[in-house]
């Protein structure tokens, strides 16, 4: 089995193209995504992508695996790992589209730089209190809890870990220097901080929009301390940073 290690702005994926060996889609890939993403038996790895043949006219389709073997309908990071991979491996050219659980995201490819743009955000509630912080609630192709704070330091993983579980979503704190907005995002699958997330940079980006006056563009950066790019087009959030290709190897 051939597979490919890409890493966007700290988050790490594995990627199997499953294209050409239509057998692999009978294995358990929630199986395997627990057993190649462990970094101590395995491979290591935030998640599991596999890329499909598209069934709708885009140039591929994939399936995501968190790194606990649960799938997720989107992740912004992985997506971008995924567009450089499908051209590096020639299945798309630097402008595509692909088929994922939040449905068609379309990609723009140049010198390992990827910007996606990703589904339409909604609000999933009305802000609320709660555990001492105020909360916003959208849905950036998964579902995100957003809390604009003074100071980062204030990340607390057990509430986090007790947002995450009673909300069943993402869970991130932010905050805006007036120039740079900083996130940390404690990740569902992962079930713990991860060192970026693009769904959750995406969600900060449009509460802060939203509510906080912030422009339709701005750089972000995550706790991997890479920048990336968001905007706002009115209807979708465009997100675009670095992607690196790490390795391809055979496993058996």
């Amino acid at each position: 089995m051939q597979i490919s290690k890409y890493n966007a702005s700290g988050n790490d994926f594995i990627i199997i193209q499953a294209i050409e060996n239509s057998k692999f889609l009978s294995l358990d890939r929630s199986a395997l995504a627990v057993k190649l993403c462990d970094r101590f038996s395995g491979v290591g790895a935030d998640g599991l992508i596999i890329i499909k043949g598209s069934k709708g006219g885009s140039d591929f389709a994939w399936e995501f695996y968190n790194s606990d073997g649960s799938v997720a309908a989107m992740c912004g990071n992985g997506s971008r790992a995924a567009a450089l991979y499908a051209y590096k491996n020639q299945i798309c050219n630097n402008i595509c589209s692909f088929e994922t659980g939040a449905g068609i995201i379309t990609a723009k490819i140049g010198n390992d730089m990827v910007e996606v743009s990703l589904s339409e955000p909604k609000k999933l509630s009305e802000p609320f209190n709660e555990m001492g912080l105020e909360w916003s609630f959208y849905d950036t192709g998964v579902p995100h809890l957003v809390s604009f704070v003074e100071d980062l330091g204030e990340f607390d993983l057990e509430i986090a870990r007790a947002m995450r579980k009673k909300y069943n979503a993402n869970v991130n704190y932010a905050k805006f220097d007036g120039q740079r907005l900083f996130v940390r995002t404690f990740e569902r699958g992962v079930e713990n901080e991860t060192n970026a997330c693009g769904t959750g940079m995406a969600a900060a980006f449009f509460t802060g929009f939203e509510r906080f006056g912030l422009g339709d563009k701005v750089e972000v950066i995550p706790k991997s301390k890479e920048i990336l790019s968001l905007r706002f087009d009115g209807v979708r959030i465009h997100f675009g940073g670095r992607v690196s290709h790490i390795f391809d190897t055979a496993i058996y």
